[in-house]
C-alpha cells in the first residue's frame, strides 16, 4: 500500500484517468474578520475549485467592525456547503482551531478572507500531498498591487532584498521547506501537534510548521500553488504589519531554541548599526558612513529590483525596503518579554 493511500484510507486508489478517480473529501477552514468587502468573493472562488471531490467551507467569524457575519450568514443559508462559527478573541489562531473542530473531513485547507486562490488550487494541493507523503503542503505568497504603493510593496515582497530567501516569498523549485504560505493538512498532523499554538498572535503558521518538522513530519513547497496577495495600502499599516511580525519572531525564537539564522538577524542589526552610526556621528564623522552605505545600498537595490516598475511605483520602492526592514528590526528589538510562551 501506497503512503497515501495509507494516509486516505476511505480513498479509492487512483484510476489510469484524474476524470475517473475518487478525489478525498476537503475541509477548507477561514479566519475571518471585518471582510465584508471581499469575504464573497473568496468563497465565491473556493467553492467554484476546478476540483471534483466533496468540499465543505468552515468560517470563523470574529466580531468584526462592518457586516461580517451578516454576510457569512447569508452565505451559508445560501449554500449548505457553508458553515459558521464563532471566534470571540478575533485572532487567528483561534479562530483556525475552532474551524478546524468543526470541520470533518482528514484534508484541511486554510484560506484567508481576502486570498485569490487559483481554480487547481485545491486539486494541486492533493495531488502533491499524495506524491511526497507530506503533513503539509503549500505553495507562494503571490503579492500584487494596484496602486502604486500597493505595486512597490508587492515588488519588495517578492524580492531577496525586502524578504530574504523564502521561497514561499519568492517563489523557487519544489521540495522541503520550514514553512509555507497558508497550506493544506493532514488532519492527521494538525491533531499531532495540538493544531495552531494560540499564545501567537503573529507567526503562528511558522510556529505550527517547526512542530510538524520537529515531530517527524514533512512540510513541502509546491510552486504551482500560487495564492494572490494584495498588500497593505500605505505606509502607516506597512510599518505595523512588519513591526509585529518582528515581534512575534522573536517570541518564537525563545520558544523554540535554534530557529533563528542570519536572515532574521539582518534587520535588527542593520537597525543598531544605523543608530550607533547616528549617535557618534556628532564627534566620529565617519560614523555617518553606516546610515549612508545603507541608503546607497537601497537605493542600488531598488534600481536593480524595480526594473519595469512604473515611475510612481520605483520611487516609492526604497522607502518600502527601509520601513520593511526598520519596522521588522525595531519590532525585533524591541519584543517583550511577558510575550513569551508560558513554560
Amino acid at each position: 500500500m501506497s503512503d497515501a493511500m495509507k494516509q486516505f484510507p476511505d480513498s479509492p486508489a487512483p484510476a489510469s484517468s484524474s476524470e475517473t478517480r475518487v478525489w478525498p473529501p476537503i475541509s477548507i477552514v477561514i479566519p475571518v474578520l471585518n471582510e465584508e468587502r471581499h469575504l464573497r468573493e473568496a468563497v465565491r472562488q473556493v467553492l467554484s475549485q476546478r476540483y471534483a471531490g466533496p468540499i465543505e467551507v468552515v468560517l470563523a467569524i470574529g466580531p468584526s467592525r462592518d457586516r461580517t457575519q451578516e454576510v457569512a450568514d447569508e452565505i451559508a443559508a445560501d449554500d449548505p456547503r457553508v458553515v459558521v462559527v464563532p471566534n470571540p478573541t478575533g485572532r487567528t489562531p483561534n479562530a483556525l482551531n475552532a474551524a478546524i473542530a468543526a470541520s470533518g473531513n482528514a484534508i484541511i485547507a486554510r484560506v484567508d478572507g481576502h486570498a485569490m486562490l487559483p481554480d487547481d488550487y485545491l486539486q494541486v494541493a492533493v495531488e502533491t500531498l499524495e506524491e511526497t507523503g507530506a503533513d503539509n503542503v503549500g505553495g507562494v505568497m503571490a503579492a500584487e498591487g494596484v496602486t502604486p504603493f500597493e505595486r512597490a510593496v508587492a515588488r519588495a515582497m517578492t524580492s531577496k532584498i525586502g524578504v530574504g530567501g523564502a521561497r514561499f516569498h519568492t517563489g523557487g523549485t519544489a521540495g522541503p521547506a520550514d514553512t509555507v504560505y497558508l497550506g493544506v493538512f493532514r488532519r492527521a498532523a494538525l491533531e499531532r501537534v495540538g493544531g495552531y499554538d494560540e499564545h501567537f498572535q503573529r507567526a503562528q503558521d511558522w510556529e505550527m510548521n517547526h512542530r510538524i518538522r520537529e515531530t517527524g513530519g514533512l512540510v513541502w513547497f509546491q510552486p504551482r500553488m500560487r495564492v494572490s496577495y494584495r498588500p497593505r495600502p500605505d505606509l502607516k499599516a506597512l510599518a505595523k504589519q512588519y513591526f509585529h511580525y518582528g515581534r512575534w519572531r522573536r517570541v518564537v525564537a525563545r520558544t523554540h531554541e535554534g530557529t533563528i539564522n542570519l536572515r532574521y538577524l539582518a534587520p535588527p542589526l542593520a537597525v543598531l548599526a544605523i543608530l550607533a552610526g547616528l549617535l557618534v556621528s556628532p564627534i566620529f564623522w565617519p560614523g555617518l558612513l553606516i546610515p549612508g552605505g545603507y541608503l546607497a545600498a537601497i537605493l542600488a537595490g531598488s534600481v536593480v529590483t524595480g526594473s519595469g516598475l512604473p515611475t510612481p511605483a520605483l520611487v516609492r520602492l526604497p522607502l518600502v525596503y527601509v520601513t520593511m526592514h526598520m519596522s521588522w528590526g525595531w519590532g525585533f528589538l524591541t519584543s517583550p518579554r511577558r510575550l513569551g510562551k508560558p513554560g
